[in-house]
Parts: C-alpha cells; structure tokens; sequence
C-alpha cells in the first residue's frame, strides 16, 4: 500500500506532468490554427510584405514600445507605494523591465517576472510576502487597464467585436463595454477615498484609494495603447477608424497567451489577431507579427541582458569578488537568468534558420567554394547546435560551469556554422554577442556539479518541445509546395533546402530524445566533500561545548565541518537539497562566521539550500549576514540549580508527585556509563514497549535512538519498583559542568503517579550537588509564536498549530509540564532560504528527524 507521503508526491507529479502536457496540446493547437489559416500564404509573399515596411514605421513602432516599456515601470512604482515600501525608481524600473522581458519572451512556465522582481527587491531589502504583493498589484493595474480601454471601445464601437463566426449583436457588446465600466466604478466606489485592505485566505494587500486607483487604470491603459499601437503601425492599410477594431482583437490575443501559458505566446497570440481581423492582408499581418516580435519583444530582453551583464559583471570583476561575501553577491545575481534567456533565444533562431531555405545569392556563392557534403553537414550541425542551446540555457540558469564552457564552445561554433551553411552573418553576428555577454559574466557559473542531474524542470523541458514544434512547423510553412517523397530524405543538391530541413529536424528531434533518456536513467554523482569535512565526532572540540546538546553529535547520524584551527566545528547533515545545521557550531565564537559561510558556499555549489535548526540569539546576527530568512520555532527551558528549591507554593505539584511515587515504592538511582552494559537488555525491553504503546518509531537528527552504543556513552538515571526498572534517561553533561540535561526518556505503561516528575526531581537535585550549573529541560516547540496581523506567514502557521494542533503532538501540554519547575526560557530560531523554498527545506527536515538521520544525496 502506498503511504501517504507516496501518494502526495505521485499527485504532484501527475499534476506537473498533465501541465506541462497542456502547454505541449495548447501550442500545438496554435501551430494547427496558424496552419490552416495561413493556408493559401507562401514565405516569399511575406518576405517581400517585411521588406516593403518603411523606415519611418519602423521608428514609430519602436518608439512606441519604448513608451510602453517606460510605462511599465510606473507598474512597480505604484505598487511599491501602495504596500508602503518605496524604493528609488531605478530599482523599480530595472525590477520591472527585466521581469517583464523575460515574461513576454518566455511565459510564466519558465522564467517568470516573479523571480526577476524577487532577485533585485530581496537585495533592497523586500521579504518574500512584499514582492508577492507587487506582483499582484501590478497584475492588478495591468487588469485595470484592460477592463478600461475593452470597455470604452466596445461601448463607443460595439462593431469593433464583428469578428467571424460570433453572432453578437451591437447592443449586447455595447451592454458588455458598459458592464466592464461599471466594474470599474464598483472597485473605485469599493476602495473609497482612504482605500481599503483586500485578505484572502491569510494573504493580504492594500487596495489604494480613490486617486491611486485611477493613476494604475490610466497608467494600465497607456501601456496596453502604446503596446497595441506598435504592432498597429506595421499593419499597411489601417486607419484610424480601424483602431477599435484592432484593438479587441489585441486585447484577445494577450488574454489568451495569458491564459494558455505557451512559453512567449507562440503561435497563439499569431492565430488570434488573424481571426481578430480577417479582412487584412494575410502576408502584410504576418509580416508586421514578426516585426513586432522583435521589436517588441526581442529587442527590449537584449537590452535588458546587456544592462545586467554590464551592472553585475562589472561588480563581479572587482576584489569584493573574490571574498566570502563576493559569493552572496554572485548567488544573488541576475544575470544567469537574463543570460539563460538569450541563450535559449540563441538556440531557437539557429533552428528556426535550419527550418528555412537559404538566400539564393549567398548558397551560389558558398556552393562555389566549398563542396556540396562540407555545406550540407554545417546545415545540420546548426541546427544541432541550436537543439544543444536550448538544452545548456537550463544548466546556465543553474549556474552551472560545465553548462557555461559548452554553451561558450557552442556559441563559437554556431557562428562558424551559420556562415558556412549560407553565409547567415546576421546569425553569426548574433553568436558572438551572446558569448560576449556570456563570457563577462563567467564569475555567475561557478557551480560544479553534474550537468544533467538537476538541470532540466518540467517547464523548461516543455518549452524546449515548444520550441523544436515552431522550428518544425515553420520548415513545412516554407516548403509547402514542395512534394514530399521517401527519397526526399536522401536527396543532396545545391538548392536542396527541404531534404536539409527534414534531415536537421530529424538530427535535432534524435538529439533531444536521446538526451531525454540520458536524464531518465543516468544517475546524480554523489555529493564530494572537503578534507575537513568528517563523519565521526570531533572528540578534542566537544570538549569546549558549553552546552549539552553537543552529544548530538554521537548518534553517528551526522557529518561535521571543522575550523581551520580544529577546535570548533558545526553538525549539520544533508537530506534532499537541504543542508540542516543542527544547532549552533561547537566552539570560538569568533570562528562560527567562517564555518557557516563555507558551509554555505558548498550547500550553494551543489544547487541546494541552508537550514539553520534550533539556534540561539547569539546566532541571529550571523543568520542575517547570510541572507537566510529567522522563524521563530520555540522556547528552551533551563533551570537554575543554584536557585532550584522544592519549598515555596510554585513547587507543590512536583513536592506532591514525589511523595506520591515513594509511597508507591519508587527509588532513584544513578548508574554510571561503565556498568550500563549490564542493565541493556531491560532497557530495550522497556524502550520497545513505549514505542509502540505510542505508536512512534525511532527518530534522528534533532534527538538521539535506543542504540546501544549511542547508550553506553553516558550516566542513566533510572526509576524501580520493586527492584524492577520502569523508567530511565541517558545523562547529559558538559565536561565544565556548565550544563546537565537528558535526551531520551522512555517508561512502562503501567508506573506510579508522577514517575515522571520523580526522576526529574531527583535528577535535578542530583546535578546541583555535583556542582552543574544549569538543568536544560529541551525546547517545547512553537511555544512562544504570536499570530499578529502583521507576523509572518511561518509564525502565524505555527501559532495556529499550536494552539489547535494537540490532535497531533500535545504543544501546550509540553510546555505547561516545563513550566511546573519555574524554568528561564530561551528563543530557539530556524533560518533558511526565503520564499517557499523556506516550505521544501522544513519538509526535508521532518523527513530528516522521522528517517533517523539517515543522509540522502
């Protein structure tokens, strides 16, 4: 029978499968739709359409979308007013531009705007909640301009929804044009004149006022007419008396691609403005399409990729490079994103370029000099090259260094291809910058690891068959006329450009398969690890612990990092991709900074995160330097032997337990590690017989298991009745006698009133006449959390779950039977990645505890 956990984790994955395959269904829906409707138009008509558009066009349509770019930026600007955390408008608008270039190229499967606004506002400080909230303001705005603009012009020309096939007639579109006005009015009435707070299921952000809302309709709706308008300005014959018209349709086309989630809108957005307008030249709009993708769309994420190459690498190349915190900056860093991006542009053009035919003058040209197989073989080795592209831009996105020395050698011989299979120099040319840019920011790829073990996610596997499905689709729009036969295949000849493509795209699609398969079944190399890191307790150091939890450290389930001076290290072992610290290193204080920041350099290197568990305030500072995001998990209780007294009112309940197992017969004893051996076997006994009245099984990691060996280590403290042992606990204990406590307590199921409480008793007793200072009675977990308004979402969970959450572990009962001998109580903090790899790495720490510790790489 399948767990829980398995059954979880097959849903996922069946949820990621069906949507990748959605995608896949919904682009290839596209390439049918452009098929048929591009069915009586042939490549030399749209050829001839593109080189017919004047140059003034082309300047007004470009200056168009530069307005509407630098209206976008207002998008983040307005946000970052609204949720109360304005930053200087370069940070916005570069926030915003990047973010937007890489979603209008790339979808949201792959690289969404999400992640770009993140990079650069958790450097200025944003937490993860705050970014989110810019995110759906912005939508909010972008929305708000659609619903105004569709309004008006349905309203002021409901004709302008004519569209073939749709039998609405000029009073319902009117009706529908004033119904979205009347939204609008709604929301504006709604919000009022001091706005109002939107909350939705614990998520909340701020929905301005009256004046704020109509700046974001107006700034939503300059930018959806200046974008439109650039596109609308490549189309030959339309007057203005069309804009409405077009305009519907524009507007449609973004709601789809929207809705479909095709990586870049490919094919969708194409089909939907030829339905939109049926009655313009085929060839005209299809030229002004392609156009306006690279005005539109090509040239801004250009720009984009250059402004971060040029800011980072620039950082990346001063001294601050070369020093710890150099490797936060370059963690941090956007360029492997925008780089990843062009690259996997880069890739798509040498195939779409393989899918065409060649110019006629250049192939006459090169036919004359190089032999017929020489230019046949560079055909196909392109298109090769732009399939391997594709692949490496996801090792890129890792930051990957075996991904960044391919791609550059590809990059280099994609541009030597391009010349020799028809002296494409415009490809060629478009090679070498991107090996520039990528070469200026070579300190981004410095992880190294195993290309093919964790580079490829769902999406960006989809929007690789995305891709290779245009690059195909393209080829049989250009050779439509030509008659396919078997022997089409093997024909090789000067103007041969069907047989070139249908071999390419043969190579291209072996390529990727083959590849696929390699990533099924290969295996990930096993995680390497520095002479200094070992997996056996570091005697001489544990020495120096003032603290007793440092005994974690035998139950052999974990891997140490020493100091250069070896007299202080940290715990810490790895499960999924998250490397988990248990508590604070062990040793010089001063040395801790540096044992965290190697670890985190390792953790970074192998692609995976940084988990802090349990920590001390003094570790806090540290935390922070290192970026991680601090939840508080609870509170350690510690007892003050030199203060501790059974008299007074607060010790009645533990005077009266202890007088209530004597009466039974109860005895306290210490037993000595040396003589333990003796009494294990009545240990086990009973240490079997609480599991599974508990129904629990051994946990790890955060807490020692019956083992003997971990449990002839130390002292135990037993109870008897009778002579006959019915509850123990191995002893705790630094060498200073700075500290005294316990780890696993097991009992009988049937034992006197307050046994329990017996042994604490005297074990407490016992510690402060041999000197100990203190008495750690452990952490009661989520204690302490506050589920305020303005808490984070990790405290506001925890506070929830314990508060209610005793049908599964008995929070408040834990840390009321603590609080019974007047303990000082301490915070203890968990610190990791921000945003909801936060989530995934507490996940693999339940999973870490409930395996016993075991490792998994």
């Amino acid at each position: 029978m399948r767990t829980k956990a398995q059954t979880g984790l097959l849903t996922s994955r069946t949820r990621t499968a069906l949507s990748v395959a959605v995608v896949i269904l919904l682009a290839a829906v596209g390439f049918v739709a452009l098929d048929h409707l591009l069915h009586e138009v042939k490549l030399h008509d749209v050829r001839v359409a593109i080189h017919a558009l004047g140059a003034n066009d082309l300047l007004l349509a470009a200056l168009l979308a530069a307005i509407s770019y630098l209206v976008l930026t207002l998008y983040d600007v307005l946000a970052l007013r609204a949720i109360g955390r304005p930053l200087p408008y370069r940070t916005a608008a570069l926030a915003s531009f990047t973010s937007y270039t890489l979603s209008h190229n790339l979808g949201f499967a792959l690289l969404t705007g999400g992640s770009a606004r993140y990079r650069i506002y958790s450097m200025a400080g944003l937490g993860v909640g705050d970014v989110a909230r810019v995110v759906g303001i912005a939508s909010a705005t972008f929305w708000g301009g659609v619903l105004a603009l569709a309004g008006v012009m349905l309203t002021w020309r409901p004709g302008a929804l004519a569209i073939d096939g749709m039998t609405l007639s000029n009073d319902m579109v009117r009706a529908l044009g004033i119904a979205l006005l009347l939204i609008l009015a709604a929301l504006l009435v709604w919000a009022g004149p001091r706005g109002r707070t939107l909350r939705l299921h614990g998520w909340s952000a701020p929905v301005p006022a009256i004046p704020a809302l109509l700046a974001q309709i107006g700034i939503g709706a300059l930018d959806l007419a200046a974008a439109s308008a650039a596109l609308f300005v490549l189309v030959p014959g339309l007057g203005i008396e069309a804009w409405p018209a077009f305009f519907i349709g524009y507007t449609l086309a973004i709601i789809a691609v929207l809705i479909t989630h095709v990586p870049g809108g490919v094919g969708v957005f194409e089909a939907v403005m030829l339905v939109a307008l049926p009655h313009t030249s085929r060839p005209e709009l299809v030229a002004a399409l392609l156009v306006y993708r690279l005005i539109y769309y090509l040239a801004p994420l250009l720009l984009a990729v250059a402004i971060i190459a040029a800011q980072e690498g620039q950082r990346w190349h001063r001294p601050i490079a070369r020093t710890l915190r150099g490797v936060h900056v370059v963690a941090s860093g956007l360029a492997p994103v925008m780089i990843a991006a062009l690259v996997f542009l880069g890739g798509a053009v040498l195939l779409v370029s393989g899918s065409l035919p060649a110019v006629p003058g250049r192939i006459a040209l090169l036919h004359a000099v190089l032999p017929l197989p020489f230019l046949e073989a560079s055909h196909m080795a392109a298109s090769l090259v732009g399939a391997a592209l594709l692949i490496l831009s996801a090792g890129l996105y890792r930051r990957l260094d075996g991904a960044f020395w391919l791609t550059r050698i590809l990059l280099l011989a994609g541009a030597t291809f391009s010349l020799l299979k028809g002296l494409d120099y415009e490809e060629a040319t478009v090679m070498l910058v991107i090996a520039g840019m990528l070469q200026w920011t070579r300190p981004a790829f410095y992880r190294r690891t195993q290309l093919l073990a964790e580079a490829f996610t769902p999406g960006w596997l989809a929007t690789v068959a995305v891709v290779l499905g245009l690059s195909v689709w393209i080829g049989l729009f250009a050779y439509k006329h030509v008659d396919y036969q078997s022997d089409l295949w093997w024909h090789v000849a000067q103007h041969g450009d069907a047989s070139r493509f249908l071999r390419a795209s043969f190579a291209v699609a072996i390529l990727l398969v083959g590849l696929a398969f390699l990533r099924l079944f290969r295996p990930a190399a096993p995680i390497r690890h520095e002479a200094d890191t070992v997996d056996t307790a570091p005697v001489e150091a544990m020495a120096l612990a003032p603290r007793t939890d440092v005994n974690l450290a035998w139950t052999g389930d974990k891997r140490f990092l020493l100091s250069d001076s070896r007299r202080s290290f940290l715990m810490y072992q790895i499960k999924g991709h998250s490397w988990i610290v248990m508590g604070d290193p062990v040793g010089a204080q001063e040395e801790w900074g540096d044992l965290l920041w190697r670890l985190r350099e390792r953790a970074d290197a192998a692609q995976g995160r940084l988990l802090l568990y349990q920590i001390s305030p003094d570790m806090l500072p540290l935390a922070i330097e290192l970026g991680l995001q601090i939840t508080k998990y609870g509170e350690e209780a510690h007892i003050n032997l030199s203060t501790f007294t059974l008299e007074g009112p607060d010790a009645k309940p533990l005077r009266y337990a202890e007088r209530r197992a004597l009466r039974d017969g109860a005895t306290f004893e210490i037993v000595v590690a040396a003589n333990v051996p003796a009494i294990m076997d009545e240990l086990r006994g009973i240490s079997t017989r609480w599991l599974k009245a508990k129904g629990q099984r051994e946990k790890g990691f955060s807490v020692g298991c019956f083992d003997p060996a971990y449990i002839g280590r130390f002292d135990c403290a037993l109870v008897r009745q009778q002579g006959a042992i019915i509850a123990f606990a191995n002893i705790w204990k630094t060498q200073d006698k700075s500290e005294l406590s316990v780890d696993l307590m097991r009992h009988e199921e049937v034992m006197p009133y307050g046994t329990m409480d017996f042994l604490f008793v005297n074990l407490v007793q016992w510690g402060k006449a041999q000197g100990y200072a203190w008495f750690n009675l452990g952490v009661a977990p989520l204690s302490g959390l506050e589920a305020r308004r303005l808490a984070p979402l990790w405290s506001k969970l925890g506070a929830l779950l314990y508060h209610h959450g005793n049908a599964f572990y008995g929070f408040e009962g834990l840390r009321a039977y603590k609080e019974k001998f007047s303990p000082q109580w301490e915070p203890r903090f968990v610190a990791g990645p921000q945003g909801l790899s936060f989530g995934r790495a507490l996940i693999d720490l339940q999973a870490l505890i409930a395996s016993g510790g075991g490792a998994s790489t």
